[in-house]
């Protein structure tokens, strides 16, 4: 008698055919593949978040692993409030400041290493993009934690504010309020871009091609 065939794996099927939430509870029910395609699907949104929160390509790297495992550990108090996507920006963006916290200090990055790790997550890399996007980076590093978390998910990686609102778990207003606050103290350190277009083509073009890629 033959048996009867192996019902495959949710992260076996092709493309994009199983949500993330189904991809997570198939995790939950002891699937051993399925958050390893969850990782593979938001890995560098959650690399381009950490990197631009923290500053550090290491850090980063190290907060993403941190969120990663957290989120493979605490997958069962997923309640589906919010998309997988914002619960996974939650746990790295709460990792990213737990790391800061820590510290008490601001993390120096290494301009070069920033630059080569943003080629490695496939951001644009024209020269005044990237030139542009240097600049934000260093200024970026003289906020304070929470007003740097917002701006990197409004400003940098396109997210509306009710949107980031829900991954810092904080009011609109508040995000709101920190991005106004942010950018007031970015404005003269940053007053030399003067084509504004220049910087909202930098961070739009971030934003769109994190949320596709």
């Amino acid at each position: 008698m033959n048996s009867p065939p192996e019902t495959p794996s949710p992260a076996d099927r092709p493309g994009d055919a199983v949500s993330d939430a189904g991809l997570l509870t198939a995790h939950i029910q002891g699937d051993p593949h399925a958050f390893s395609e969850i990782v593979k699907r938001h890995r560098d949104r959650m690399w381009a978040v950490a990197l631009r929160t923290l500053g550090d390509p290491d850090e980063a790297a190290d907060a993403v692993q941190d969120a990663f495992v957290s989120a493979y550990r605490k997958a069962g108090s997923f309640r589906g409030e919010a998309a997988v996507t914002t619960w996974l920006h939650r746990i790295v963006v709460n990792a990213c400041l737990d790391r800061m916290r820590r510290k008490s200090v601001r993390p120096v990055a290494d301009d070069e290493l920033i630059e080569a790790a943003e080629r490695d997550t496939h951001l644009p890399d024209q020269t005044l993009e990237r030139e542009v996007s240097m600049e934000v980076s260093a200024a970026l590093k003289l906020l304070p934690a929470d007003q740097r978390a917002a701006l990197v998910l409004v400003d940098m990686m396109g997210y509306s504010v009710e949107d980031a609102a829900q991954v810092l778990q904080v009011p609109s207003g508040t995000v709101k309020s920190r991005c106004a606050r942010g950018r007031a103290k970015l404005a003269p350190i940053l007053s030399h871009l003067r084509n504004r277009s220049d910087l909202s083509r930098v961070s739009s073009a971030k934003g769109a091609e994190l949320r596709d890629g």
